[in-house]
């Protein structure tokens, strides 16, 4: 009995809480034409929301990230291209702000750190192989004593 009275009593709170999900924003803006419309589906899915990180704007429910994409709503209709407004969020967030940072000397290590580090480990593996090989004694190098002794010895552990 009091586990049917639970199992209600979840329904109920589960049904009042479902519409709450529904009120989320959902950005409703107009535009002029379907190219400005890619446009702005392209900028915001291009630029990252300072605030979640790896997320877009686009994806994002952060507050800022619905700022972000009023301002680039706001600026489409004024006419700016996709370079200023790119650069208007550069100013105002830096290079963080892009998923593909621009080429620059700040983010030089950025872009070729990784092959740096593939160059570095490719030197270091051919120089540790290369000390190994050289390292190593090779039969050929041996007298004729030390291989008669190399092969006493190897004789007396196979009787062993």
């Amino acid at each position: 009995m009091r586990m049917s009275v639970f199992i209600q009593r979840s329904v109920i709170a589960f049904c009042l809480l479902l519409p709450l999900g529904a009120s989320a924003s959902i950005d409703t803006w107009e535009f002029d034409d379907p190219a400005q419309f890619d446009r702005y589906k392209t900028l915001t899915e291009e630029l990252r929301c300072p605030k979640c990180q790896n997320q877009n704007i686009a994806d994002s429910n952060a507050p800022i990230a619905n700022d972000l994409r009023a301002e680039v709503y706001r600026m489409l209709q004024t006419g700016q291209n996709n370079e200023q407004i790119v650069d208007f969020m550069l100013d105002r967030y830096g290079d963080f702000v892009l998923y593909k940072p621009r080429l620059s000397a700040g983010t030089l290590l950025l872009w070729f750190g990784p092959l740096l580090f593939l160059v570095a480990g490719g030197v270091s593996l051919f120089v540790i192989i290369r000390r190994n090989r050289q390292a190593s004694p090779q039969a050929d190098n041996l007298t004729a004593a030390e291989k008669d002794r190399l092969k006493q010895l190897l004789e007396g552990r196979e009787s062993s």
